[in-house]
């Protein structure tokens, strides 16, 4: 598994405080529209299910706005979400505090807490930040481990074609900081997008040289990188967000429901 240094957020599962843990009424589940988001949503489910919790299947809701528009209203209860998020949640990506894990996830904490009755569980020992991942051939091929690297490679005058998935748009604050690297050489880059495509389309589409594409912005914890014969290209420590996975919660049973769910979602990131 990969942990990049971006700005610095865990997964956790994120709740509404309102009902306490063994209401009649079910706990609604949801989650992105992402791969992965399905993936930890289902775990949810799992979870709360197998203690006799019952749930409403809301997975895949949409995208981060849409699934933080819905726990704020109210529409769902728990679901999973990266607490590097929160620069772009409170408009505040210039505070350090998102490029340090422990620091992030208690800022953020606080914050949904006070503004929102938002409840962050505890978060995953991973940073699924945003990565570029290159073609194997072309990074052996031109020594490419860096961004630092492919800054270099592409003043030479050599031409990147990568594909962004949809949800880069909503994260403007974890792009940002991997555009610097290659500003200077920023005509030499062109980008292919899909509808519809989630990172496991854009690694694909690199793997494949679907349209001529041979880079991809990936997750961190995208396990079919390797596996597709991708490489991902290494930051400078500390240019952007960590972001940890988190279960967040709207309910006031949360604290005693969240630890067998921050367990799942703890599991599943474990290297």
């Amino acid at each position: 598994m990969i942990k990049a240094n971006i700005w610095s957020g865990a997964l956790a599962l994120v709740a509404l405080v309102s009902l306490p843990l063994q209401a009649a009424e079910p706990v609604k589940v949801g989650s992105k529209i992402d791969t992965e988001g399905a993936l930890l949503g289902n775990i949810i489910l799992q979870v709360l299910e197998s203690h006799g919790v019952k749930t409403v299947n809301k997975v895949q809701l949409g995208t981060t706005p849409v699934v933080r528009g819905a726990i704020t209203a109210g529409e769902l209860d728990i679901y999973p979400e990266y607490t590097g998020n929160g620069a772009f949640f409170f408009k505040d990506e210039n505070d350090p505090a998102w490029k340090n894990a422990q620091q992030g996830y208690e800022k953020v904490k606080t914050l949904d807490a006070q503004q929102n009755k938002l409840i962050w569980l505890t978060p995953a020992p991973a940073n699924n930040t945003w990565t570029i991942a290159v073609r194997q051939d072309l990074a052996e091929k031109n020594h490419l481990t860096s961004l630092a690297d492919l800054s270099a490679w592409l003043q030479k005058g050599a031409t990147l074609s990568s594909r962004p998935p949809p949800n880069l748009s909503n994260a403007r604050m974890r792009s940002r900081p991997l555009k610097k690297p290659t500003a200077s050489s920023s005509s030499k880059v062109s980008c292919c997008r899909w509808r519809g495509g989630d990172t496991a389309v854009t690694i694909k589409a690199a793997a494949q040289q679907t349209s001529g594409v041979n880079a991809a912005m990936a997750y961190g914890t995208d396990g079919p990188v390797a596996a597709l014969g991708l490489q991902t290209l290494q930051r400078s420590a500390g240019r952007t967000a960590d972001l940890c996975p988190d279960p967040r919660s709207a309910r006031s049973g949360a604290e005693s429901l969240s630890a067998d769910c921050a367990m799942a979602a703890a599991g599943l990131c474990q290297p």
